[in-house]
């Protein structure tokens, strides 16, 4: 897919990789879709990098759990430019409970994971389908977890959540080609406040200290890690779909596994 000039939506882009990807996005020539929920003052600030790149931006505040935001996120890509080429799912949310934990996590936890990380990228993907159908072109990144293949990460309803969205990416990948690619990337561990502020600083440090250590390649990832796999997904696969690719720098082989405190 030609990048320049077309319009991707990522959701959750405020900070990490969402804001690693948009920022990629753009330097390919990419208008993009800033979208946020709480962190405003981070929105805009990855906005107006964006911008300096010299590409359009829409920034846009809404809830991926709730459809209508859905369908007004993609709407207002449509009445800013006409077209929606591509969709990074990134929008997210955990809560840190170690696995043994089984008192640690209710019902309610389960559906609030969820609804952000599964019902999310499923309703973002509905809203944008007729648009890319239309234009007869269009690709999907959802950005998921190693934690959803190999059960670990910061709780069990997150690696749940995580697995649930890898196997919807195939389903998803079988119903709407041949016009839309469906992928996903699924990182190991990302340096950046999402993690430290779920680990604390000192499990945290350790952690990144285990992956550079411990891991096949000695790195603990980055969130331009990720972001570049998920722009590949989209600019340099074109005959790319139903992929579950993970990025973690060998973690999975056997390393350094992730675990909340």
């Amino acid at each position: 897919m030609d990048m320049n000039g077309a319009a991707v939506i990522v959701t959750g882009s405020a900070t990490g990789v969402g804001a690693a990807s948009a920022k990629m996005l753009a330097e390919r020539g990419c208008n993009v879709v800033i979208n946020y929920t709480k962190s405003e003052a981070e929105a805009k600030e990855t906005q107006a990098e964006c911008e300096a790149l010299g590409v359009s931006t829409l920034l846009c505040q809404a809830d991926v759990s709730n459809d209508d935001d859905c369908r007004r996120m993609a709407q207002e890509t449509l009445d800013a430019w006409g077209r929606i080429d591509g969709l990074i799912n990134n929008a997210g949310m955990t809560q840190f409970v170690n696995h043994a934990d089984l008192e640690g996590l209710s019902a309610d936890d389960f559906h609030r994971i969820y609804a952000v990380n599964v019902i999310g990228p499923y309703q973002m993907v509905r809203a944008v389908a007729p648009a890319m159908q239309e234009h007869g072109r269009g690709a999907v990144v959802n950005i998921s977890s190693v934690a959803g293949v190999m059960g670990i990460g910061s709780s069990v309803a997150y690696a749940a959540a995580k697995g649930a969205l890898n196997t919807m990416t195939l389903s998803l990948a079988r119903a709407l080609g041949p016009e839309i690619r469906v992928n996903t990337i699924c990182p190991g561990f990302i340096q950046g406040r999402w993690l430290r502020g779920g680990m604390g600083d000192e499990a945290y440090e350790q952690a990144v200290a285990a992956q550079e250590r411990s891991t096949p390649l000695r790195k603990a990832g980055t969130p331009e890690d990720m972001a570049q796999a998920a722009v590949w997904f989209l600019e340099g696969a074109d005959l790319v779909t139903g992929e579950v690719l993970i990025v973690d720098a060998g973690m999975h082989l056997g390393s350094a596994p992730l675990k909340a405190r």
